[in-house]
């Protein structure tokens, strides 16, 4: 396998502010036993648009890519302290990753029109946000990515965020938008009301008593999805709490993989200890560490403590084999 890292960005490219020198990447997972074109996968770990949760990243890029697909995970910008609304722009990291992996779609030895995006709770809502709006106008790029399409050819969206209204997730939003959202800013944003018949493929999971997000954003998109004719297939898994990933052994054991997602989180975090900042648990005791002491290892540790108990469920463990025998009726995968 190859696995490589790759900026999204320009720093001349990417305004957004962020502590430390964060810019928005995505890592590969190529294989290279040979040099067969493959389907690719990309995927959008959640984090309610505050954080990139690794729980959702290099886990589940392993999982396709160890059905063939060659895969990608992106580090898209977030909002931890939610205090400048990031709008539109993890929408064009996300869209600039699609156009990277056309791009190079022979070193990534990618076929073209064989694209995927998987997003998880808020990177589900930025894989929707990108099939209901890949054709407006912010999206576009000059130069060498002009004229190469955003637009991805099938979207599984897990447990996602998708409505601005009664079933909102209001932080992710809060994070998105700010506080003072406008009306148009909400609808924009509410993906249900957003479905076009040029709305690519979409697989959609979520569980019945999601404690979070719940399943009435999954039934939203979905009737929408029926309203415009768009190709889509819908699973209901009648027990279990958010943010389940793989719903299986290695993430029920916190065998995540690449914590590489948390790069901006992470930037962030240390900033604040460095500025004598008084943090909540579990991160305020970085601020209470010996010298010499690593304050990311500290963070990391402290969330690890934090964490919940999982246990893996094999009943919705099954969703990537869903999943993938979609992807193979809807990309005509061999």
């Amino acid at each position: 396998m190859f696995s490589e890292k790759y900026s999204l960005w320009k720093k001349d490219q990417y305004s957004y502010p962020v502590m430390g020198s964060f810019i928005p990447n995505m890592v590969s997972y190529i294989h290279d036993e040979d040099n067969k074109v493959r389907p690719a996968v990309i995927v959008v770990p959640g984090g309610g648009y505050a954080m990139v949760s690794p729980t959702e990243g290099e886990i589940v890029a392993l999982e396709f890519y160890n059905k063939g697909y060659n895969t990608f995970v992106v580090t898209y910008t977030t909002n931890l302290l939610m205090t400048e609304p990031l709008r539109l722009q993890p929408l064009r990291d996300l869209s600039k990753a699609v156009m990277v992996v056309r791009k190079k779609h022979e070193e990534f030895h990618v076929a073209l029109d064989k694209i995927a995006i998987c997003g998880f709770s808020a990177g589900g809502h930025l894989c929707g946000s990108l099939a209901v709006h890949h054709g407006i106008k912010e999206l576009l790029i000059d130069g060498e990515y002009e004229g190469i399409s955003n637009c991805p050819n099938a979207v599984i969206l897990s447990y996602p965020v998708i409505s601005t209204g009664e079933q909102a997730h209001r932080e992710s939003f809060i994070a998105l938008l700010g506080k003072d959202a406008t009306k148009e800013e909400l609808e924009f944003m509410s993906l249900d009301k957003q479905v076009k018949k040029d709305t690519p493929p979409v697989f959609l999971w979520h569980t019945a008593t999601d404690e979070l997000v719940p399943v009435e954003n999954n039934y939203l998109f979905a009737e929408a999805c029926k309203a415009q004719k768009v190709n889509f297939e819908q699973h209901i898994f009648g027990n279990g709490r958010h943010g389940l990933s793989l719903a299986n052994k290695d993430w029920a054991t916190n065998n995540f993989g690449g914590q590489y997602t948390l790069e901006q989180f992470l930037d962030t975090l240390e900033f604040l200890v460095n500025n004598k900042v008084e943090l909540p648990p579990p991160f305020n005791m970085a601020g209470q560490l010996p010298e010499g002491v690593n304050i990311r290892d500290a963070i990391l540790q402290g969330m690890s403590e934090f964490a919940p108990e999982s246990q893996p469920d094999e009943g919705i463990a099954v969703w990537p084999i869903l999943a993938h025998n979609w992807l193979k009726k809807v990309l005509n995968i061999d």
